[in-house]
């Protein structure tokens, strides 16, 4: 057993201070802290403060070269404190970078600025080292090395330009990670990953495509996503000119009103490119949240053009130079009358035969909503569905101290059938964004159908289930939204509305 002089004299030795600091550092700040980026830091200046007062204190200057006259004994001790403390003076700017510089909270980010930095400090440690520890001119090892790096740059000239040019890419940032770009060769995809030597794109087919950054540093590119997400459609079509420009453009103002995908602000415009004694060419530019949402924006835009220019009694032209016969509401040929092509429309009569849907059709009302005229208050238990013949309808939900506007309707789009068949309240307000022209299927209507034919009950059981399942997300679902979900239910509750007996 050792005696008390001989272990204080033993602890009071600088080498195993050194040691036994540098030990307790390396298993705290890179064993117990590694998955704690935060706190790894705190431990790593912590234990670097500490190592530096304990070298001071012993009269060891790390960033000076050691005393001439010292034993060899004493330049090894030195050396391997020296070499402790620029490794944990690195170690601590990394974790620095780390932390502060660029987060490592997302797995495939792009690094290359991070790794640059990191390199540097652990290029300078070295360099501090060689110079400080074993005290070798800096300088003359530079010189001296020349040539092999002439010879190794020779060897790696198309990495190394792939690897400047992602330095001078990350550091212009002509585009950042999720943004959309498109090159001067039509390519178009989204920045998923950058690196050393190249930029990994995803293309609208969900392929990966990998470009070298050489490549990408030469060409031109139009970034979608500059100076935000948001981004720009534009529409064209072409009309017969059966009605004045002014009303032609009040109906495309309608299409865009009544549109859910495309974004109020900026407000999008509709404009009138050429007009001749065929067709008025007109433009409509809208935005969308994201390059992602475009599809769905430009396929609802043309399917509510199409409602739209159906309901107003409009013919869409055909291109230029074409043959082919105009498409509208009218050429020539004798067109069913307003309630029946409203019920073609509507899936959730698509099970009636052409008798129950002549029959349905006779009891239909005719009404107009001059427009922010309130057809239906939130919770208002309609007897009868609300069919748009045209204009655009918005539905709005008062929840709490704000309203949430839930949808925007068309012609064709129908609302109130919770009520006609359930006897459930609407879920939200319904206002006139325009002028509107409905008609309405009242209970009384649709009961004697379903008295002659009970199967009625459990096919729009079914489909008003499928429906509210597809809108659910739209339209607000909730609790009871959810019940009617259920198929069984709702045929029960619609045979119990409507006295149908069982089949």
């Amino acid at each position: 057993m050792l005696s008390s002089p001989k272990t204080w004299e033993m602890i009071a030795d600088p080498i195993v201070q050194t040691g036994s600091l540098a030990m307790i550092g390396v298993l705290i700040t890179r064993v117990a802290l590694r998955h704690h980026p935060s706190l790894r830091l705190a431990a790593q200046v912590g234990f670097f403060t500490a190592l530096t007062i304990l070298l001071l204190y012993h009269g060891i200057e790390p960033y000076e070269a050691g005393p001439p006259g010292a034993t060899i004994l004493q330049r090894v001790f030195v050396g391997f404190a020296k070499l402790i403390w620029w490794m944990n003076a690195a170690w601590a700017l990394v974790s620095f970078v780390r932390v502060f510089l660029i987060f490592e909270r997302q797995p495939r980010e792009g690094r290359l600025i991070q790794d640059l930095v990191v390199g540097m400090i652990y290029l300078g440690a070295a360099l501090s080292v060689v110079a400080y520890v074993f005290a070798v001119p800096v300088g003359t090892l530079i010189a001296t090395s020349g040539v092999f790096a002439i010879i190794l740059g020779l060897a790696l000239q198309n990495t190394l330009s792939d690897v400047f040019s992602g330095i001078a890419l990350n550091l212009g940032r002509p585009y950042g990670l999720g943004d959309w770009i498109v090159l001067s060769d039509g390519m178009a995809g989204r920045v998923v990953e950058t690196n050393w030597r190249a930029t990994h794109l995803l293309n609208g087919t969900n392929d990966l495509v990998i470009l070298p950054n050489s490549v990408l540093a030469k060409v031109s590119l139009v970034n979608l996503s500059s100076p935000d997400r948001s981004h720009g459609l534009n529409l064209t079509i072409r009309v017969v000119p059966t009605w004045s420009p002014a009303t032609i453009m009040e109906v495309m103002q309608t299409v865009l009103m009544s549109s859910n995908a495309i974004l109020l602000t900026p407000e999008p415009t509709v404009q009138i490119k050429a007009m001749d004694a065929q067709a008025i060419e007109i433009e409509l530019s809208v935005r969308v949240s994201d390059m992602a949402a475009a599809p769905a924006a430009r396929n609802e835009l043309f399917d509510l053009i199409y409602r739209h220019v159906i309901a107003a009694g409009l013919t869409l032209a055909a291109p230029v130079g074409s043959s082919a016969e105009p498409h509208g509401a009218r050429r020539g040929q004798e067109e069913r009358a307003t309630p029946l092509r409203l019920l073609d429309a509507l899936p959730l009569f698509a099970s009636l035969t052409e008798t129950e849907k002549v029959a349905l059709a006779g009891t239909m009302t005719r009404r107009t909503y001059r427009k922010d005229e309130v057809i239906a208050e939130q919770g208002t238990k309609l007897c009868c569905l609300v069919i748009i013949r045209s204009g655009a309808v918005v539905v709005t939900r008062k929840e709490d101290d704000r309203t949430v506007e839930l949808a925007r309707l068309a012609p064709g789009d129908c609302f109130g059938e919770s009520g006609l068949l359930t006897g459930h309240g609407e879920l939200g307000t319904s206002r006139a964004l325009t002028s509107v022209v409905v008609y309405e299927i009242a209970q009384s209507g649709i009961g004697p159908l379903m008295q002659q034919r009970p199967a009625i009950a459990e096919e729009l059981g079914m489909t008003f289930a499928r429906r509210a399942k597809m809108e659910g997300h739209l339209m607000g679902a909730n609790e009871d939204s959810a019940e009617q979900g259920s198929v069984p239910r709702l045929v029960a509750q619609i045979r119990h509305l409507f006295n149908v007996p069982h089949m």
